[in-house]
């Protein structure tokens, strides 16, 4: 399973977790997580995927499709 920031929230769902703040006192952050497998990489792919994650400031996840 791979976990993101929710980027499309319906208005009412928003309004929710707005509500759960406000009751809380404390930021939540809303996650969207879906099934998947991961995929294996040899060193070769591995030390590619790194290179780019460096260059670009981002996390890469190699999954099967």
């Amino acid at each position: 399973m791979i976990c993101s920031l929710a980027s499309k929230v319906e208005e009412t769902t928003l309004q929710t977790i707005k509500d759960l703040e406000k009751d809380l006192g404390k930021t939540l952050l809303a996650f969207s997580c879906h099934d998947c497998n991961a995929s294996a990489l040899s060193a070769d792919e591995l030390q590619k995927v790194q290179e780019v994650e460096k260059k670009l400031s981002i996390s890469l996840v190699a999954v099967e499709a």
